[in-house]
């Protein structure tokens, strides 16, 4: 008898044990405040001897149990979602693999064993992004594989470099390396490692490329594993970025990526491809505020997001999941009167990324720009990270006027339900910890609360943002009021604003395109120019003719041959009588 294991359930239990298990121990580290580092001797032959090291502390303690229940409500959230898939047990061995690099990254202080994990996520992204078979999936999978190459390379780099050093553990002499400008060359290249892979400008185009993954790996990938590899490693390098132009140009770049996808949400129609572009603008938060010194805020913000971006893309999952694999939010409408449990869900998600008081997203958020406030930053880099808080309400806003309220789009005979209990498990307990994750977080992780002492019109300040760009978000998409699309008076800007700058294009053709041309013209001046002239095709036609003549010549006369057989015969009689 043919037993059919159902991989999901086993899963679910084990990673959800683990991540509770995993979450009382980091408290343990916390607050006794320590750290174990743990070295494996794999192999000891004669004098050479391959050591694997771990690093336990309660940052990547933490971090491992947010990764691993996540990854186990995704999982289980994939067993009603792929229920139709005949190889979902294949698509959760893949999930599987995912998390395992993702820990192998999170655990190693060594730079051999990061780009084990490293290499891992890109490998398995890959798997996933073209999971679909389409020729839409693969052009997004080899962009996303590409993209991430150039990150694996500067990691490589960064090894090499180490060379220099007695041993590739990082963390011994991150304090010597801030110190040692020479040595400042592996800090850029993990630097340009952490950008790729935490898709920066100008990589930023394969994050929404991606998409073509299905729902739970988009879940998992821009929540807490592939896109947050770059800031968790960052972290971890934090010494290097401090007092340091590179410090500086990081600021500068995470900035304008955060308001580059923050304004190109707010063209896009895809609602995938929106959610996206949101955790574009987040990473673009946490790299920044991580570029100004102040770690730990970056990692509480990475935690707090990695739970209400999860249960945003599980409430979008489900929506598209209803509405029959269609994703344009122009063909929704109306979506709470048929889908009350999903929708309620997916607004307290959309608030606690605006960072609505006392929801997740809000302390770390509010947290964040109350030190950009109280920090030495410049009027361009304070405009940046405000003005982008604005534009992720205005698009947060404009989701939910687009789906949530007015008209249904789509047709009439639709089958909008709630009724998928598997997948509303995953999403309510989400809910729950997007509603509580980010309190308990915040007395957990700062034993001893920093107050922050600002003047009135700074203080409300974020929350004056956060107003007037749902506002706007509104206003702006609600059609009803000015009957035609503004957005069609300024077309050339929209088309610029929307496309993310064109990165996309530049990522594709405008970096394949002239080597292909250079390719094409060497292929026909070379290998079909003059060089096949005078070459391959002009030896064989002398050959071809120098055999046509012979056979012309000879053309089977007794004559011919005979007098060719006795001239043959003289010669060879004369070379015997010269040589004796």
């Amino acid at each position: 008898m043919n037993y059919l294991i159902n991989y999901c359930k086993i899963s679910f239990y084990f990673l959800l044990s683990i991540s509770l298990s995993l979450f009382l121990i980091s408290l343990k580290f916390l607050l006794k405040d320590l750290v174990y580092f743990i070295e494996w001797e794999v192999l000891s032959l004669q004098s050479m001897s391959i050591v694997m090291t771990f690093l336990f502390d309660w940052m990547s303690l933490m971090f491992m149990s947010f990764v691993l229940l996540i990854s186990s409500l995704v999982i289980f959230y994939s067993n009603q979602y792929m229920e139709e898939d005949y190889n979902i047990n294949r698509f959760i061995l893949l999930v599987l693999m995912f998390v395992m690099s993702m820990m192998m990254l999170i655990i190693s202080p060594n730079l051999i064993s990061i780009l084990l994990g490293w290499d891992g996520l890109g490998l398995v992204s890959y798997c996933l992004v073209i999971y679909f078979q389409n020729v839409k999936s693969y052009n997004a999978g080899m962009l996303t594989a590409l993209s991430n190459r150039i990150g694996d390379v500067a990691l490589l780099l960064a090894i090499a470099w180490m060379l220099n050093y007695g041993s590739w553990n990082y963390i011994f002499y991150l304090e010597m390396m801030s110190k040692n400008t020479e040595m400042m060359i592996i800090g850029g290249l993990v630097m340009l490692a952490a950008m790729t892979k935490s898709a920066q400008i100008p990589f930023s185009s394969w994050l929404p490329a991606a998409m073509a993954a299905p729902t739970p790996v988009s879940a998992l990938v821009h929540s807490s594993t592939l896109v947050t590899a770059g800031v968790y490693l960052l972290i971890r390098f934090n010494i290097l970025l401090t007092d340091w132009w590179m410090g500086q140009f990081m600021l500068l770049i995470s900035g304008l990526t955060m308001f580059m996808a923050g304004l190109g949400a707010n063209f896009e129609f895809d609602l995938k491809k929106i959610i996206a572009l949101s955790t574009l603008s987040q990473l673009g938060l946490m790299m920044s505020i991580l570029s100004m010194g102040f770690y730990k805020l970056a990692f509480f913000h990475l935690l707090t997001h990695a739970l209400f971006k999860a249960l945003l893309f599980m409430c979008a999952g489900s929506i598209i999941h209803n509405m029959k694999n269609s994703q344009d939010i122009r063909m929704m409408g109306s979506l709470s009167m048929s889908m009350p449990l999903t929708c309620s869900c997916f607004n307290v998600a959309n608030l606690a990324l605006c960072g609505m008081p006392f929801l997740a997203g809000f302390y770390s958020k509010d947290l964040i720009l109350e030190m950009v406030s109280l920090s030495y930053v410049n009027i361009f880099s304070f405009f940046l990270f405000f003005f982008s808080t604005g534009l992720t309400v205005c698009y947060s806003f404009r989701l939910v006027y687009y789906s949530m309220t007015g008209d249904f789009n789509s047709s009439v005979l639709h089958p909008l339900n709630d009724s998928g209990w598997t997948m509303l498990f995953s999403i309510f307990f989400l809910m729950i910890m997007a509603v509580i994750g980010g309190s308990m977080l915040s007395w957990l992780m700062f034993l001893n609360p920093s107050m922050t002492c600002l003047p009135i019109d700074l203080k409300m300040l974020t929350l004056f943002v956060c107003i007037l760009g749902g506002l706007i978000g509104y206003l702006l998409s609600n059609v009803k009021l000015f009957f035609t699309n503004k957005a069609l008076y300024f077309y050339n800007f929209t088309y610029f604003a929307g496309s993310m700058w064109f990165m996309p294009v530049v990522s594709t053709i405008g970096i394949i395109n002239y080597p292909l041309k250079l390719g094409l013209y060497s292929y026909k001046s070379f290998d079909q120019g003059w060089s096949e002239f005078f070459g391959g095709q002009m030896i064989y036609n002398q050959l071809k003719n120098y055999s046509l003549y012979l056979q012309e010549f000879q053309m089977n006369s007794l004559k011919i041959y005979l007098l060719s057989y006795m001239l043959w015969f003289i010669v060879l009689l004369m070379l015997v009588v010269l040589v004796n």
